[in-house]
């Protein structure tokens, strides 16, 4: 009996040995890269925001960003969890010369509440949001601390950048599903469809504000699903005005800290809207009217001013929604 009751705790102890170790190499739920220094570094940051269409991306913007940096550690946010999930690592070192590039991948809640997550973004001096499904940025990311510790690299002027989903999320209001579960001309015919959420308040960028982003825009043809956005955004005010900022692919607006914005990439620009008006007819089931909508398109090279809504280098026309259909002042239509 002696000898069963010894074994049993030998038994106990052993099990609760490997338990120990299971939980002691259990490994975190964000996935972290670095490359460069370890040690991080305090430079003078200056605030600017690089806002990226998607698609390929563009040197100029990433440049934009670290030069605003003052060489310090650049840090990128995803959602992503696979396995080539920093693979932004090495084009950023090539482009620009930082203390240290990291790549964070937060992909469930669980990731998104752990300390080391919100630590480690208030240290970065410049970051940077990737594409790929701003829903989970709601989702996880949004209730969490690592939300605030976002914020507070805004309120210090560190430079921020998103491209894609990672652009969705930088304007006051938002589309906060997977990019295309939501398509202009099911919108344009019921404005209410289950499909049109928007979302607001994910983060507060000065010269942000009332504005919601879109991205892919004219090569995934988001017009129309913009207009809708601003249209419920007006009909159930949510706030008295509104504007909308449609990047394209492989294009990026790169917004100083005064208002102004310099348009770069290879793409079809930057498209600004702003309605004079809230729209005519915005119901369950009915086609949009939605008329006086001022447009200005900026191509690369070009200039904008959000401060006071005007731009150099491109063209200004107006667009309407009548009964559901798009007809515009110029020949483009966008």
């Amino acid at each position: 009996m002696a000898t069963m009751s010894l074994l049993r705790v030998a038994l106990v102890l052993a099990v609760a040995l490997v338990l120990t170790a299971s939980f002691a190499a259990a490994e975190p739920a964000y996935k972290y890269s670095r490359s460069g220094n370890a040690e991080d570094v305090k430079t003078k940051t200056t605030a600017g925001y690089a806002l990226m269409g998607g698609g390929t991306d563009q040197d100029a913007a990433f440049k934009f960003l670290c030069d605003k940096s003052g060489g310090g550690d650049f840090l990128i946010l995803t959602a992503s969890s696979d396995q080539d999930y920093a693979e932004y690592n090495p084009y950023i070192q090539k482009l620009c010369k930082e203390n240290s590039v990291a790549t964070l991948s937060i992909a469930s809640a669980e990731a998104a509440n752990d300390p080391f997550v919100a630590e480690t973004i208030r240290k970065a001096e410049a970051l940077f949001i990737t594409g790929g499904d701003q829903a989970k940025y709601v989702k996880y990311w949004k209730p969490s601390p690592m939300r605030e510790a976002m914020q507070s690299l805004i309120d210090r002027g560190v430079p921020v950048g998103g491209t894609s989903a990672g652009l969705a999320i930088l304007g006051e209001f938002g589309f906060p599903a997977l990019n295309d579960s939501a398509y202009s001309e099911a919108s344009l015919k019921n404005p209410f469809n289950d499909r049109v959420m928007i979302d607001r308040g994910f983060l507060a960028i000065p010269h942000l504000e009332n504005t919601i982003t879109d991205t892919h825009f004219k090569k995934r043809d988001r017009l129309g699903r913009t207009l809708v956005f601003m249209a419920r955004i007006l009909q159930d005010e949510m706030t008295k005005e509104v504007r909308g900022i449609g990047v394209d692919e492989k294009s990026a607006a790169l917004l100083e800290a005064d208002g102004s914005v310099t348009v770069a990439g290879v793409g079809s620009g930057v498209y600004f809207y702003r309605p004079t008006a809230p729209p005519q007819t915005c119901a369950q089931k009915t086609p949009l009217t939605f008329r006086g909508i001022d447009v200005y398109h900026v191509p690369t090279g070009g200039k904008f001013n959000l401060a006071d809504w005007s731009g150099t280098g491109g063209n200004a026309y107006t667009l309407s929604v009548e009964n559901g259909a798009i007809r515009s002042s110029a020949q483009a239509i966008y």
